[in-house]
């Protein structure tokens, strides 16, 4: 069941989709208010299919016009998305905008295809339809390559290598490190379960209905982000990473990191 938040701020997202005019063809809800699951911190995330591709300029006075104030813009204006956020009645609304080419291209590339999958149309010509019908298998050639993908540093160098991680006043180092390898097993636990991988928002709630994972995952990663001890907190990552390794099928890169990662948790547990 939707939160009373998510209902408000949908409602308020609608009224942005009836605003815009008609060479828009495509108005998704994404993000926490398409899942019902919004809070009073919550902003409103939506993608926007036009005909043909607009300019930043055009993107930013049609979002004036469906009556977004204080617009701004973020990301790498160069590419062919054009992001403008801006306010409804005091509420943060962020705007992707995509042509119809470049959306029919990339909508089950990346996150998107997690955030259009589980996204409510509020205007639509059936694209949205369309697109959630292909994302609803996820291959297995698809997982096994972005498992082995995502378990490709895991090995290369000398497991003693992860010693130069924990450093005194390498910090930052560690952190960099515990975050990619983070990354990497969620993408890996995602791609075991066929499930379209999110971002890392509200991870632990995410990650609960998964079948396939290590115990205590989201804790686990919060516990190696957090731990004060730079060995402690890298042993619980890599143990973490072990674990994840060991529940995938046999490839090239996850059996070398199996063994890469054994080796270097025994010399960090020395």
């Amino acid at each position: 069941m939707a939160t009373a938040k998510s209902e408000e701020l949908r409602a308020l997202a609608q009224r942005v989709a009836d605003a815009l005019p008609p060479e828009v063809v495509e108005v998704v809800l994404t993000g926490s208010v398409s899942r019902g699951v919004a809070d009073e911190i919550s902003d409103i995330e939506m993608l926007v299919v036009t005909e043909e591709q607009v300019s930043l300029e055009e993107a930013f006075e049609l979002a004036r016009q469906a009556g977004l104030e204080e617009r701004d813009t973020w990301g790498d204006p160069a590419t062919p998305t054009r992001r403008v956020s801006g306010y409804l009645d005091g509420q943060p609304v962020e705007t992707i905008w995509w042509s119809r080419d470049h959306a029919e291209e990339h909508f089950d590339s990346g996150a998107s295809a997690e955030a259009i999958a589980n996204g409510i149309p509020l205007r639509t010509s059936g694209l949205l339809a369309r697109w959630q019908e292909q994302l609803r298998e996820f291959p297995e050639d698809l997982a096994v390559q972005r498992i082995e993908a995502a378990a490709e540093r895991w090995g290369g160098f000398t497991p003693a290598g992860l010693l130069t991680i924990v450093r005194p006043g390498d910090r930052l180092q560690l952190l960099e490190w515990l975050v990619d390898a983070a990354t990497r097993t969620l993408t890996i636990v995602y791609a075991l379960n066929r499930t379209w991988q999110p971002t890392t928002k509200r991870l632990a709630a995410r990650l609960e209905p998964l079948a396939v994972k290590p115990d205590r995952l989201a804790e686990r990663i919060e516990e190696a982000l957090t731990e004060p001890d730079p060995r402690r907190a890298l042993a619980v990552m890599t143990e973490l990473q072990l674990e994840t390794v060991r529940l995938a099928r046999n490839g090239p890169n996850v059996d070398r990191a199996q063994t890469w990662l054994a080796e270097g948790l025994a010399l960090l547990r020395e």
